[in-house]
């Protein structure tokens, strides 16, 4: 009767109003072998920054970064010996900045629309140039990208890169072109707000004002001026945007007549369309190895769907990675719009940010609801994290200070629940406080990447160029460890790798507290693993796992024996897991992972 009744409810779970049984039961394929990559994002100004002697607001010759030189050899097999295997490198092509390059061909930036000395990684001012200041000689800057290029390749580690399609610095000008490429609005008619082959929108009888309650750190001299205004970058169509606007950045038009009922215009195809192919085919060509698309979902998906097969007919390897945060539009952008990943931030993240946090309403149930309702028949196809430059450091009073162990269930479920790739950002494998007031950033719980600054717990790992950690408190060292031992099993791990998924949670008995406990299986027909998570972060919880005949059957074998695999947990804890036949103790804040 208890096979029949557990039969049924899964009938009715699944055919019912989800439809997403396949979700749960979908086999290995070889074509995911390898989708479940580690993403490392280098904020690429800090990163090699050693410099302790910082000051607020300065500039890059007086605090210091990154050069092209200090992503050695040895570096990328540091990281590589971590588990890393791409390198999500931001802010490298060339934006708008307060230093001054004009002597390198560089136009300079007016200061009152460039946020922080360093400025936005996002407000490119030359898609086909990289960042002056990143560059020994920066009159060789192409030259020596081109070599730590070569050095990625050499150690086996893929660069990912900036694809910034959405909009532009305001004051945008390309002096590296190739022959032929035309600036983005040179043609443009700003006698009319829209028009089809328009690279902007404009905004026809106004004058651009600088928003207020804007201080820049340089002295201005002459006012921004710009007749007429454009419209600014996250769709404002005011010549003043507010100081919280992007208004730093200009709108790219890419066919769509916003201010007349989105009127689409994509035929015959539009400029903006043809100049945005040639800087992917560009940089493609140099040997990039993938492109996080910044803000993509503001991109019409019919251009993806037009530029992403172009650059993949000539360079099958490269990846592409959309920033999104629209679950209901998922789907168009993979399989029309041909991306490769898409962030899992709206669903996977928020819910396990909740548990972390101990909000009230956290429950493991926003977990099931993700891959039963959001992208459980894509799943591979979702890049997953816990932080990335946008968000708050996990060590940080704004996210999970006070419960910093609860990383180990949180960063193993966004892990190992299904295949797709996983990122981190420098310095999370420390717990870095993101606590220093930087300039345009005021410590407000986030590394700055808009000034000439540091991580300071990454600056430590550094250890004047050994990259072995040798400067990092105990503490640190604990945490980098989890990271390390959590990559080498996501790695080694067939199942893990590529293999199906089961979620337990509708199974388990009223010894279960499912509210903090979370349970799955990740099988292939050569390994089999059940995975148990507590974000309790008070107690321990004892029960006995309930594996239904449905997923035995699904497994293939004749009975279920829990065998220990890995176990993670706090380091400060005095609690240790158990495990008697099916009967499972596991401690706060923990993982653990069987054989079956």
């Amino acid at each position: 009767m208890l096979r029949i009744t557990r039969y049924l409810f899964l009938f009715l779970t699944f055919f019912g109003p989800s439809t997403y049984l396949y979700s749960q039961t979908v086999m290995p394929n070889s074509s995911n072998a390898t989708s479940k990559f580690v993403v490392y994002q280098m904020m690429f100004h800090l990163w090699g920054n050693t410099n302790t002697n910082l000051v607020r607001n300065g500039s890059a010759q007086q605090n210091g970064v990154t050069k092209f030189k200090d992503v050695s050899t040895k570096a990328l097999k540091a990281l590589k010996a971590k588990g890393i295997t791409h390198v999500y490198a931001t802010g490298l092509i060339e934006h708008a900045t307060m230093e001054d390059f004009t002597a390198f061909g560089s136009p300079l930036d007016h200061p009152s629309v460039v946020k922080g000395r360093a400025g936005s990684p996002f407000a490119i001012k030359d898609y086909y140039d990289v960042n002056p200041f990143l560059a020994d000689n920066p009159a060789k800057r192409m030259e020596e990208f081109k070599s730590m290029l070569a050095r990625f390749h050499e150690t086996g580690v893929k660069l990912v890169i900036d694809f910034v399609p959405n909009h532009l610095a305001r004051q945008y000008h390309s002096d590296k072109k190739p022959a032929g490429v035309v600036d983005f609005g040179i043609q443009d008619n700003n006698q009319v707000s829209f028009a089809p082959n328009n690279n902007f929108y404009y905004l026809p009888g106004t004058q651009f004002s600088v928003p207020e309650g804007v201080h820049s750190p340089v002295t201005v001299n002459i006012p921004y001026t710009e007749i007429p205004a454009k419209v600014s970058g996250n769709n404002v169509f005011s010549s003043q945007p507010s100081i919280n606007d992007w208004f730093e950045t200009v709108k790219l038009n890419y066919g769509i007549d916003y201010q007349h009922g989105n009127a689409t215009h994509f035929d015959p195809i539009p400029d903006t369309w043809l100049k945005m192919v040639e800087v992917l085919q560009y940089w493609a060509d140099l040997g990039v190895d993938g492109f996080r698309c910044d803000m993509a979902e503001m991109v019409p998906v019919e251009f993806w769907s037009y530029a992403i097969p172009k650059i993949k007919s000539q360079h099958k390897q490269v990846v592409f990675i959309a920033e999104i945060y629209q679950p209901d539009r998922y789907k168009d952008y993979i399989f029309r719009g041909g991306f490769d990943y898409l962030y899992d931030k709206v669903g996977l993240y928020d819910g396990i940010r909740r548990l972390m946090q101990q909000k009230p309403e956290a429950t493991t149930s926003d977990i099931t609801r993700v891959w039963q309702h959001e992208s459980g028949d894509f799943a591979k196809h979702m890049l997953r994290f816990l932080e990335n430059h946008d968000e708050h450091r996990l060590n940080t009073p704004a996210f999970a200070a006070n419960n910093f162990w609860s990383t180990i269930p949180g960063m193993v479920v966004t892990s190992t629940l299904h295949d797709g790739p996983i990122m981190i950002y420098m310095g999370q494998e420390f717990g870095e406080k993101a606590n220093e007031i930087e300039g345009y950033n005021e410590a407000d719980d986030r590394s700055s990447m808009f000034d000439f600054w540091r991580v300071e717990t990454h600056q430590r790992w550094m250890n004047g160029g050994k990259f072995d950690g040798g400067l990092l408190t105990e503490s640190e060292k604990e945490i980098d460890q989890f990271y390390q031992q959590l990559f080498k099993k996501v790695h080694s791990s067939e199942a893990i790798q590529q293999g199906a998924f089961f979620d337990l949670q509708y199974a388990q008995d009223s010894s279960y507290d499912a509210k903090h406990l979370y349970s799955y299986l990740r099988y292939t027909a050569n390994e089999k693993l059940l995975i148990v998570t507590n974000f309790d972060a008070k107690q321990g919880h004892e029960f006995n796992i309930q594996i239904p005949t449905l997923a035995v059957d699904m497994m293939q074998v004749k009975s279920v024996q829990l065998a220990k695999n890995t176990y993670f947990t706090p380091p400060s804890t005095s609690d240790s897991p158990r495990l008697t036949g099916n009967k499972i103790y596991i401690p706060a804040n923990s993982a653990l992972i069987f054989n079956l």
